[in-house]
């Protein structure tokens, strides 16, 4: 029996390196997520706000402006996406998601009011939307290509 040769690349293992860069909806999902942080800081300013959750809102949204920039920069300049990185900026998202409601106690104690219903909507769909796209960026990113041999071959 003779062996056949085959250049089918989804056989051979080589579909796995032949788009080594990250693809294109990686970067700009990223500058989405980069701009969506943005918004969680500032929007305090734009809804009126009590000072926890402001606080809350201007470092944990200019921490995902940051690190989702900066995995902007790094596809921008042909690195690979960092999926720490962008697993670290869907739990922040997660937390923006849930901060009004969790900081709601803190409020009541101290005797303040919570914040206007619009910070409150904000916080909750940007944060289900940069969570989302966080995520997947990170899932898709740690598909991405594999080097060694594929699996089964000898």
């Amino acid at each position: 029996m003779s062996e056949s040769t085959t250049t089918d690349p989804e056989r051979t293992g080589d579909a796995q390196t032949q788009g080594q860069g990250e693809p294109g909806g990686q970067k700009w999902l990223s500058g989405i997520v980069s701009l969506i942080g943005l918004w969680i800081a500032v929007s305090p300013f734009v809804y009126e706000a009590a000072a926890e959750l402001t606080w809350n809102n201007v470092v944990v949204g200019g921490a995902i402006f940051l690190l989702a920039g900066y995995n902007y920069y790094r596809i921008v300049t042909a690195h690979p996406t960092s999926t720490g990185v962008m697993s670290l900026v869907a739990l922040l998202a997660l937390w923006t998601l849930v901060a009004p409601f969790a900081l709601e106690g803190q409020f009541a104690m101290e005797g303040l009011e919570i914040a206007a219903q619009g910070l409150i909507w904000s916080n909750v769909v940007t944060g289900i939307v940069a969570a989302l796209l966080a995520a997947y960026i990170a899932y898709a990113a740690g598909r991405g290509v594999r080097t060694g041999t594929p699996a089964g071959a000898r």
